[in-house]
């Protein structure tokens, strides 16, 4: 037994003795947090629970096929509006009152049609023509009420009744709903090569008024307020992207794969590579600040030089300029310039003469961390386990969300075109509803069906139920994260703590740690998670909370929310640095959650200086191979889609917009890249702690030797003990 005093600091920040049959992640562990493992279980019960209630009271026909005024679906089988798909509003000039955006429903009778009108014409129209052709009234009819039959009745008496459309216009459908039929031309909006037509009151309205109407239930429909006129052009472009995708699937999906071969073998040629990259960057920072320093001094001693130059004015003297030139004439800007870039370079230089040996330290690491991929292939492929467990969690929350909004029974209210109608807004019967005064009292108004919701209990908390519904998805999002960074760094510390790589690396080493991570650490995995989603819970309210009082006048409460938001942002990525590195002792040690995010903060706070350097030297590298792997591949699809490259010019299909294919691949290329290095992140993460740790508990005596690379041993002038022979 070794004397306490030769017993180095554990990475627990106390003496401890050392445990000789330590070799990598513990395999006799118990399980950890089962108290938050049995609350995990049971929310995850209750979620399932949540959506079966939603599924059972839910509708997603609601979200699907659009509503008439009697709250029937448009297109709906086994229905009588089975044919009748499209939703045709009666008189859409009312939709053009405001009301529509703040009620949302447009005051004016809704019934499902076949197809939209494909003509102008009024109730008037077609009663004279009818005297003298029948078949005006078969057309108008489609557009009235199913069962009415009297082309004779009056029109103040069709008005009332809500039986048959005042006019109609030619349309086309949209949003399954018919929208009037916009074409510009000469830069003149027109509707059937009209600009002005006739209402059914015989009043001349201008197709300005068709726009603003149709404008409103856009906006109503789909939450904006563009106009429908770039929503139909963004239509024809969408049918032309799809065409373009449906002819160049093939070439996109080959550029993908390309990119998972580069990336791959980019990680791997890391181990020889990392250097030298990194000493080019650094000291091509030099040179370039250094040639800064140089080119300021020269345009400071051409413009000193200058007999009646400007070389003497200073800035105060010429004040606030607005044209930024005005500075570059002047000496002393160019001699503030040269000051501060002659600072920077002596920081630069002086950094890097101190802290040389943690940058050597950091490119080792990186150099380990590309040799481990290569022992463990199949890390590699585990983001794929992870994006279909996201893709699952996505999935339910998604349609538990749609089923919850569309929970109820229909809902009619009163809608009114007069601004001050008492009634106006108030829910009503449509069955009773012409047996009322309302419309006395407010002519014209409507029984209108406005949206789906209740009185009973479960209906009162639907927004809690929504609420709820987002916590646990961001909590099970933020677990499947969790399991993959525990299973991977489980995974790469079986490679660091073997003695003689590859002989000692245990068979199956991703399989075993993910095992180990769900079946003893589920709770401690699910605390980390939980703590994480409550920070994104409170995030995204102050998102909500900031976007309701963007029109407010109180300043105060501006700030304080501003303020509040970049504090859960800095709290958001504290805790996510920390989780990671916690989740990473439980992989190796097997401890709680607690105990792990303790010993790891404390271990990185003993070598915060290294922790800074890795971190930057890593996320410089790896973001430089993921614009330079998407960068390249970009290129070359860039020059394959524009028939550049004289081989394969035939091959190259025919396209709308080839942007579209190559922005596609530039995307996507980034997508993947940046899949394989988060995992490359997570080696180098690992190692990382496994070599503060291996520092701090072992001597290099042939009891305790150091498991680090004889890179790094060399760079930190340690030996291991004859005694045992290392074969690495």
């Amino acid at each position: 037994m070794a004397r306490k005093t030769d017993i180095p600091p554990s990475y627990y920040g106390e003496p401890r003795k050392f445990d000789p049959g330590f070799r990598g992640p513990i395999h006799n562990r118990g399980c950890t947090d089962v108290v938050c493992c049995v609350v995990f279980v049971v929310c995850i019960l209750g979620y399932i629970a949540l959506g079966t209630v939603a599924w059972i009271h839910g509708d997603p026909r609601k979200v699907v096929y659009p509503t008439d005024s009697h709250g029937q679906f448009c297109g709906q089988q086994g229905t009588p509006n089975a044919n009748k798909a499209i939703l045709f509003y009666f008189n859409i000039l009312q939709c053009a009152n405001p009301a529509v955006l703040i009620n949302l429903q447009c005051p004016t009778t809704q019934l499902c049609v076949s197809k939209c009108p494909d003509r102008f014409a009024t109730y008037l129209d077609m009663q004279y023509n009818y005297r003298y052709n029948k078949s005006y009234w078969e057309y108008y009819r489609q557009f009235c009420k199913p069962g009415f039959d009297n082309p004779r009745k009056s029109v103040a008496q069709v008005l009332r009744d809500e039986d048959c459309p005042s006019m109609i216009v030619p349309s086309r459908p949209f949003l399954q709903r018919c929208f009037p039929d916009f074409i510009t031309r000469n830069g003149t909006l027109t509707v059937a090569n009209k600009t002005v037509f006739k209402d059914g009151l015989g009043k001349t309205r201008s197709v300005i008024d068709l726009r603003d109407a149709a404008n409103q239930v856009t906006a109503m429909q789909q939450g904006v307020e563009s106009g429908i006129t770039s929503l139909l052009d963004a239509k024809e472009v969408g049918m032309k992207i799809f065409e373009d995708y449906a002819n160049s699937w093939y070439w996109i999906l080959i550029g993908l794969v390309i990119t998972m071969v580069v990336s791959l073998a980019f990680i791997l040629l890391l181990r020889f590579t990392a250097g030298v990259l990194l000493w080019l960057i650094i000291f091509g920072v030099i040179a370039v600040v250094g040639y800064g320093i140089w080119h300021c001094y020269w345009e400071f001693s051409t413009l000193r030089g200058k007999p009646h130059g400007d070389g003497d004015v200073t800035i105060s003297d010429i004040g606030f300029q607005t044209d930024f030139r005005v500075y570059l004439q002047l000496s002393q800007t160019w001699l503030i310039f040269m000051i501060s870039l002659s600072v920077i370079e002596a920081v630069i230089i002086v950094i890097l003469i101190f802290l040389r040996r943690r940058v050597r330290i950091a490119i080792a690491l990186l150099k380990e961390g590309s040799r481990a991929i290569g022992y463990i292939m199949s890390t590699l492929f585990y983001p794929i386990i992870t994006f279909v467990l996201l893709a699952i969690c996505i999935a339910y929350w998604a349609v538990t969300a749609v089923f919850l909004a569309s929970s109820g029974d229909a809902v009619y209210k009163v809608m009114s075109t007069q601004d001050k109608c008492m009634y106006a807004n108030l829910t009503c019967d449509p069955e009773t509803f012409s047996q009322t005064n309302v419309t006395k009292v407010c002519p014209g108004s409507q029984c209108t069906f406005a949206f789906y919701g209740g009185e009973s209990l479960y209906h009162r908390y639907i927004f809690v139920l929504q609420l709820c519904n987002l916590l646990v998805f961001l909590w099970l999002v933020n677990f499947t994260i969790a399991l993959g960074q525990c299973t991977l760094a489980g995974a790469f510390a079986s490679y660091y703590w073997a003695l003689r790589k590859p002989q000692d690396i245990p068979s199956c080493p991703l399989f075993s740690s993910f095992s180990r991570a769900v079946r003893y650490h589920t709770g401690s995995l699910a605390f980390g998670s939980l703590i994480l989603a409550v920070v994104q819970m409170f995030r995204i309210v102050l998102e909500y909370l900031d976007h309701k009082l963007k029109g407010a006048h109180n300043a105060f409460t501006r700030f304080l929310i501003c303020c509040l938001k970049c504090c859960f942002w800095c709290l958001e990525h504290f805790i996510k640095f920390m989780n990671r590195n916690a989740y990473i002792m439980i992989a190796i040690y097997g401890k709680n959650f607690c105990t792990s995010a303790k010993d790891a903060f404390f271990l990185l706070m003993r070598n915060v200086v290294r922790v800074a350097v890795l971190d930057k030297v890593t996320d410089f590298l790896l973001f430089l191979g993921k614009v330079l792997i998407s960068g390249s591949v970009g290129v070359l699809a860039f020059f394959f889609f524009t028939r550049k490259i004289p081989v394969i010019q035939e091959e190259v299909p025919s396209l709308n917009y080839y942007w579209v294919p190559l922005l596609t691949v530039i995307f996507g290329s980034y997508l993947i890249a940046h899949g394989f290095f988060n995992v490359y992140a997570m080696c180098v993460d690992t190692l990382f702690l496994c070599f503060l740790v291996d520092l701090e508990v072992n001597s290099g005596s042939a009891a305790r030797p150091f498991y680090m690379s004889s890179t790094l041993r060399q760079i930190l002038d340690k030996k291991n003990s004859k005694r045992r022979k290392d074969k690495r």
